[in-house]
C-alpha cells in the first residue's frame, strides 16, 4: 500500500507535469509560433518549427493524462469533509478535460492544411494559411471555454482547502484566487472587441502563484490525512 505522504507526492509531482507541459505548449509553442492577424507568417513559422508544434500537441495530451491522478488523489483525500463539493468539482474538470481534448483537433488542423498533400492542391496557399490561422484562434476560444470549468473547480478545491487543516489555508486562498483569474481571463477574451485580451499578463502571475503553491504543498510537504 502507498503511504497517504507518498500518494500525496504522487498527486504533487503530476501537477508539476501538467504545468510544465501546459506552459510548454501554450508559451513556447502556441504563442511563439503564432501571429496575430498575419496568417501567412503563422503559417512559416509551423511549417518550419514543425516538431517543435507537434511536441506542443503532444505535451498537451500529456497533460491531459497525467491531470487525472492529480484530480482523483486530490478527491480521495478530501472526500469526508465535503464529499458534493467535490464531486461538483471533479464533474467540472472533467467537463474541462473533455472540451480541452477535443479542441486539440483545431490544434493540429494546420499541420494537416499546411502538409502539401495532392487533394490540397486547389486551394492557395494564402488560403491555406488562412484557414490555419482560424483553426488556432478556434483553438483559442475552446480552451477559454474549458478553462472556465477549470476556474470554478480551483475556487471549489480551494474553498476546500481553507476549510481543513490539512495544508495550509494561505494556499487555499491563493488556488481560489487563481481560480477567479482563469474566469476573469476567459470572460475579458469572450467580452472584448476581436477576442482580446489584454488581462493575461497581469492575471498569469497570481494563477502561476496559486496552482505551484499547491502542487510543491504536495510535492514536498504532503496532506495530513487525518485533518481532511
Amino acid at each position: 500500500m502507498i503511504s497517504d505522504k507518498n500518494l500525496a507526492r504522487i498527486a504533487g509531482f503530476c501537477y508539476l507535469v501538467v504545468i510544465a507541459t501546459g506552459l510548454f505548449s501554450e508559451i513556447f509553442v502556441r504563442q511563439a509560433l503564432r501571429v496575430p492577424n498575419n496568417a501567412l507568417a503563422t503559417a512559416h513559422h509551423i511549417q518550419t518549427n514543425e516538431m517543435l508544434y507537434r511536441w506542443g500537441f503532444a505535451a498537451d495530451m500529456i497533460n491531459f493524462v497525467i491531470g487525472i491522478p492529480t484530480i482523483l488523489i486530490i478527491y480521495h483525500f478530501f472526500k469526508k469533509s465535503n464529499k458534493l463539493i467535490l464531486q461538483i468539482a471533479l464533474a467540472m474538470v472533467i467537463i474541462q478535460t473533455a472540451i480541452i481534448a477535443v479542441n486539440l483537433l483545431n490544434q493540429i488542423t494546420p499541420l494537416l492544411l499546411l502538409s502539401n498533400d495532392t487533394y490540397l492542391a486547389s486551394f492557395q496557399p494564402s488560403q491555406l494559411a488562412t484557414l490555419s490561422l482560424l483553426s488556432l484562434n478556434i483553438q483559442a476560444q475552446g480552451y477559454g471555454i474549458g478553462l472556465v470549468f477549470f476556474g470554478f473547480y480551483c475556487i471549489l478545491i480551494g474553498y476546500i482547502i481553507f476549510k481543513t487543516h490539512a495544508i495550509p489555508k494561505i494556499i487555499g486562498v491563493l488556488y481560489a484566487i487563481a481560480g477567479l483569474c482563469y474566469l476573469i481571463n476567459s470572460f475579458t477574451m469572450f467580452l472584448s472587441k476581436g477576442f482580446a485580451n489584454p488581462m493575461f499578463m497581469y492575471l498569469a502571475i497570481p494563477i502561476f502563484v496559486g496552482e505551484l503553491s499547491l502542487c510543491l504543498w504536495l510535492l514536498i510537504k504532503g496532506i495530513d490525512s487525518s485533518k481532511c
